[in-house]
């Protein structure tokens, strides 16, 4: 199988593997510049949240055709080429569906779509505020009934867009806060019938594990092995606290995990112990989540530059197959984010079989006086979007 070199330069322009993000929420565009002020109203990641609440019950389809445009557009610009989009707004404000029910996942591919993006649609589950606690005023519009409801909708999606090769679908039960654990086993067998990747938030925030456990017993990755989750479609998006024993569950899965970094730090969720979770051959990937910041290499910088910060010194990991930290990092970035939203591609020591590609200029300040052999790792570490030209493929 032919695979392209990660780093190919063509006089003055520069071609890597096609960006992906792996995990986004298009409409949270929309909070840009309006939760950074007063610590009393958007303090920590729950004050945050009700920020977010208050933006998702005004949306129409048409407002959240335009942001959801405009965060995709402003991804295509940054070089990325595929976006796994966690959808879970999907009802009318008071909670009542559509007449159509899957009206505004259409709207929101159909976004995607038309800023020339690839998208898989990980349609969420969602049920509940916690343990003990149903729909609550703000996520209304998130929630189901019952996991027959979540599939359903489902089906209609791939069937209406199954004629389309730029769209796949995923699962996304969205936590294990959000949904009780009697609706994993449904949801994952549907994934597991139909060959779908399977994501969830797990343990974004301490208060997530501590309820976790104050419900089951079991610390969030503990209850998913538990309940025959983990698999190797199976991505776990932020892991910013789990142990030791929850990264080596999810690396004897071949599971994934999708850091979402310039989101992490912007909530102050903390740092996840990527060392761990690469020494569990976890495979890494990266998301832009809430859309504070659009620019993939600097997701893929802060995957390494933050774990230098938590551990106190410099180039934390050794990769694989003779790649460079850097080499690593891109296809993090690309072929395993790829992988991780359901797209066929390979990674090994001769490249990537992802055919896309982000194009970038040879003659820009912070690559232009790199040697070739150098030019990974000044991309990743001293470039970023202000470099990319365009997208191919």
């Amino acid at each position: 199988m032919d695979r392209r070199p990660l780093v190919r330069v063509d006089g003055t322009l520069v071609r890597v593997p096609g960006f992906v993000s792996a995990h986004s929420h298009a409409f949270q565009f929309g909070l840009r510049g309006n939760t950074q002020r007063t610590p009393r109203a958007t303090g920590d990641f729950w004050s945050w949240r009700e920020a977010m609440y208050r933006l998702a019950t005004v949306l129409t389809p048409e407002s959240l055709a335009r942001v959801s445009r405009r965060a995709f557009e402003a991804l295509r610009r940054a070089g990325v080429v595929c976006v796994g989009e966690f959808h879970y707004l999907h009802h009318q404000a008071d909670g009542t569906p559509y007449e159509d029910r899957t009206l505004l996942a259409d709207v929101v591919l159909q976004a995607a779509l038309d800023a020339g993006l690839r998208v898989t649609l990980l349609r969420a589950a969602y049920a509940r505020a916690g343990h003990g606690r149903g729909p609550e005023p703000g996520p209304r519009r998130f929630c189901d009934p019952s996991p027959d409801h979540v599939l359903r909708d489902l089906d209609t999606l791939r069937a209406r867009w199954q004629g389309n090769p730029r769209v796949r679908f995923g699962l996304a039960p969205h936590s294990v806060r959000a949904v009780p654990a009697d609706w994993l086993k449904p949801l994952h067998d549907y994934a597991k019938m139909h060959r779908l990747p399977f994501h969830m938030h797990v343990a974004e925030v301490q208060a997530e594990v501590d309820a976790c456990l104050a419900e089951h017993g079991r610390r969030p990755v503990e209850l998913l092995a538990e309940r025959g989750v983990l698999d190797a479609r199976f991505v776990a998006v932020h892991g910013t606290n789990l142990t030791a024993t929850e990264a080596r569950l999810l690396g004897e899965a071949g599971a994934f995990v999708c850091a979402c970094p310039t989101t992490e730090r912007d909530l102050g969720d903390g740092l996840a112990d990527l060392s761990a979770l690469r020494g569990a051959g976890v495979r890494l990937c990266t998301g832009i989540d809430s859309h504070v910041v659009t620019d993939p290499v600097e997701e893929l910088r802060a995957l390494e530059l933050h774990e230098r910060l938590r551990l106190r010194r410099r180039v934390t990991f050794e990769p694989p197959e003779g790649r460079t930290p850097a080499e690593q990092l891109l296809l993090e970035g690309s072929a395993v984010g790829a992988q991780a939203l359901g797209w066929p591609c390979a990674v090994d020591a001769g490249g990537t079989t992802w055919r896309p590609s982000t194009v970038l200029d040879r003659t820009h300040p912070a690559l232009e006086a790199v040697p070739t052999e150098a030019l990974a790792d000044a991309l990743v570490f001293s470039g970023g979007a202000c470099c990319v030209v365009g997208v191919e493929g």
